[in-house]
Parts: structure tokens; sequence; C-alpha cells
């Protein structure tokens, strides 16, 4: 059972879908019961980091995340403010504290063309590390689908599975153990999301 983490923010039904199409059931989860069934967990997430993370907390999924993948080894996947609520903190609406999964910061974009508007929304290219399985199987620069204001700066980079243009550097994707995350969202990114998570479905780390 794919279990799709549901604490109030995310496009929960586009990414049952999209795990569908994907080839596996997807079940959602309002509350932590039922997680420790889990054979592979998504975090999806839209809105603002401070909120996501308080409505974790009120749900009991912190606990419960932390105990799936540090201790059972569960393989996760964050999407997009999913991906930010596991760095260490976030300076959106002041600062915040995150997961702390990751030793990175949550920051706002600032391109350095003045010209690229903040949130970046819409499509752009990837560039991921060739040995990334989750990126198996896709050609050179892929194209994926991102609506966000903030991005995550890693301060190890061995984490950076992928990263984008955006006026600057930014992180696209990460990769630590069976911990894995997007900035951007392989549910509307067509074919090559679709193999993203295909990928991450059959994942083995």
């Amino acid at each position: 059972m794919i279990a799709i983490i549901d604490y109030g923010m995310g496009n929960i039904l586009s990414v049952k879908n999209a795990v569908s199409m994907a080839g596996k059931e997807a079940r959602i989860l309002h509350t932590p019961e039922g997680l420790e069934d889990a054979e592979r967990i998504v975090l999806p997430g839209v809105g603002a980091f401070p909120d996501c993370m308080k409505n974790l907390r009120l749900k009991g999924f912190i606990k419960a995340l932390e105990e799936a993948v540090f201790q059972r080894k569960t393989p996760i996947l964050g999407i997009c403010l999913g991906m930010q609520v596991m760095a260490e903190r976030s300076f959106e609406c002041g600062e915040h504290s995150g997961m702390g999964w990751f030793e990175a910061d949550v920051v706002r974009l600032n391109p350095e063309n003045s010209s690229l508007r903040v949130p970046q929304i819409g499509w752009n290219d990837v560039t991921y590390r060739n040995d990334s399985p989750l990126f198996a199987g896709l050609p050179d620069r892929p194209d994926f689908y991102f609506v966000h204001s903030y991005s995550l700066k890693c301060r190890d980079e061995r984490d950076v599975d992928a990263t984008c243009d955006y006026g600057g550097v930014v992180t696209a994707a990460l990769h630590k153990e069976n911990i894995f995350a997007t900035q951007f969202h392989p549910e509307k990114s067509q074919d090559y999301g679709l193999k993203v998570l295909e990928n991450f479905l059959r994942w083995r780390p």
C-alpha cells in the first residue's frame, strides 16, 4: 500500500491518481493510523511552511513519519512543500523549524534576472545526477512543472539529486538513503513526472 499523507494542504487526489497511473494502489491517510502498513509514503504539499508544520504536528504525523522513515526505513517521497518541511528551518513568514531531515534552509527565490517573476510557475529543465535511480530512463535535461516562491538551500551537496536554473541554481530534488523529495510536481509533469513516480515505486534504497 502506498500511503499519501493528508494533513489538509496539498493536491491529494491528483497525487493519488498519478500513483494509480504508475501502477500502484494508493490510500489517503488523514491520521497516522495505518502508516505502519505502508510500503511507500508520499508527503505532498501546497501552501505555507508554518501552516504545514502546524498541521503535521496537530494531526500527530511528525512522530509517526519519523518512526516510519528512520526506524522502519520506509521509502518516502516529499513533493514541493512536502520537500521543504524536511529542512531544518524556513524563513517563510518569519523563521520556523522544520523536521530537520536535511541540513538545509528554505529561503525565498531571488532570481538574478529581474525579468523572472516569483513565484516560479511553469515548466523548467532539470539537470540530475547520472547515478540517480529516481531519474533513471529519462533523457538529459527533462522538464518538470514547478510552482513555488521558496527554495531549499542544502548545506551538504551530496544530498542534492537535481537542480534547475531560475536566475540561479535552484534545488529541484533531494535524495538521502530512503528519502527522496522534489521541488517540482511529478503528478503535474506528464510523462516525465510519471516516470519519476514509477522509479520511486520500484526503488530499493
